[in-house]
């Protein structure tokens, strides 16, 4: 078998097979191909007057050559807004740089549609660099268009998207503010020989928190004050906060003894929520008694806690120390709680501070924060009055950043020194 004769393993046909083929392809005339090419071809003169255009293009756009060679210029076939293209851009830099290519312009087809393309020219020039005519060459673009008009419509709606649901964020979180703000006093009152104030940390806007507090007159020179925890986030959370803070309220009101009045808390949480859905908290309840006409010797202070980490008492002659309250549980669990009970007495330049375990539990370089280091700040404080202790605990709080990621309450209670510099006793810092 001679080398011509073999078999072509590639292409399974004789290398006289191969040639027969592209004898046959290379029968196509230069005009078939000109004429029926996948693109529009034009050529033009100098001064714009189409002088030959393929029949490729002239399908496209629906006319006949004889109303365009001779008679059109290539900006006849032009949009309003292409020709103006063309005359500010296109053409200066045609002439400019001889060349320009991949310009996306819109042509006008006889039915009065528009056909969107990608125009490339090129001048012809002579021997000694004349310029002869110009060679235009139209890639028909409708897919592309229809492509980058569907990228638009998705860009465009999700930019819409995106603008609704950023509103609806925003509304979400005034709602959430309003509601939060709901559950809380709007000002703690001005309580005789006593200043009083409070700051709450919201962990996220975007959820209610379910820690609560409270100041209020019991009557007789007799104040009541409160602070709590409710487990979970979200709607269910401030169900039980708002049921919490008026359940205290009511039963202080009916029997200002602080064991009693978590006592009917838990009843209340307890019969409320007893269908398969427990919802529990932790709280702290407390009396302060007048010690004088004016307050002005400080007050007796009874605590009953139900869970909740110990109070501070920051003392005047300097130093801190943790009011013990052990043995407590949370309220809502159990029929019957055990409920601790501590005693102390504010006198002048004393400060006592409730606190949720958001503020002990944030996370540090070192892991949580803890009640050690909770002392150790509170210790450098000391003294230090009620105002500027929660300004104290606020920044520490702010210090934090991303570790607190648990709403906290912080509430404090202080006797100023005689002839301290008076404050406002009615201060409350809501972050």
């Amino acid at each position: 078998m001679t080398r011509a004769a073999e078999p072509d393993r590639a292409g399974g046909c004789t290398a006289e097979n191969r040639d027969a083929l592209f004898a046959t392809l290379l029968e196509d005339s230069v005009e078939d191909l000109y004429e029926n090419a996948p693109c529009g071809y034009l050529s033009t003169l100098m001064d714009g007057t189409i002088a030959k255009v393929n029949t490729t293009l002239l399908s496209w756009l629906g006319h006949h050559r004889e109303d365009l060679v001779g008679r059109r210029s290539f900006t006849d076939l032009l949009t309003v807004g292409g020709k103006l293209y063309h005359e500010t851009h296109f053409a200066p830099l045609l002439h400019l740089q001889g060349e320009v290519r991949g310009i996306a312009m819109e042509l006008r087809t006889t039915d009065g549609g528009r056909l969107p393309v990608l125009v490339t020219s090129t001048v012809k020039r002579d021997a000694a660099g004349q310029p002869l005519l110009i060679r235009t060459t139209v890639i028909d673009a409708r897919d592309r268009r229809s492509y980058e008009e569907e990228l638009l419509r998705g860009r465009q709606a999700a930019e819409e998207d995106r603008r609704r649901a950023e509103q609806d964020r925003k509304r979400l979180k005034d709602v959430l503010a309003t509601l939060q703000r709901s559950l809380l006093p709007p000002a703690l009152p001005a309580v005789p020989g006593l200043e009083a104030a409070a700051h709450y940390h919201t962990a996220s806007p975007e959820h209610l928190g379910g820690d609560f507090y409270d100041l209020f007159a019991l009557g007789g020179g007799r104040w009541g004050f409160f602070l709590g925890d409710v487990c979970g986030k979200g709607p269910e959370a401030a169900a039980v906060t708002s049921l919490a803070r008026y359940t205290l309220r009511a039963a202080a009101m009916n029997d200002p003894d602080p064991r009693a009045v978590l006592q009917t808390l838990n009843t209340v949480l307890a019969d409320h929520y007893r269908a398969g859905d427990p919802r529990y908290c932790t709280a702290i309840f407390g009396v302060l008694d007048r010690r004088g006409p004016d307050g002005a010797d400080g007050f007796e202070v009874t605590l009953a806690s139900g869970g909740h980490p110990s109070a501070l008492v920051l003392r005047g002659d300097g130093g801190a120390t943790y009011l013990p309250t052990p043995g407590g549980v949370l309220i809502g669990i159990l029929p019957d709680p055990a409920i601790s009970v501590a005693r102390t007495v504010l006198g002048p330049g004393d400060t006592l501070v409730l606190y949720t375990d958001g503020l002990t539990e944030a996370r540090t370089g070192g892991g949580r924060y803890g009640d050690e280091a909770l002392l150790g700040f509170a210790a450098g404080l000391a003294p230090c009055g009620a105002e500027a202790t929660v300004k104290a605990v606020a920044d520490l709080l702010d210090g934090f950043g991303d570790g607190l990621d648990d709403d906290t309450a912080v509430l404090a209670l202080g006797v100023p020194v005689v002839g301290s510099p008076p404050s406002d006793p009615t201060l409350t810092t809501p972050c």
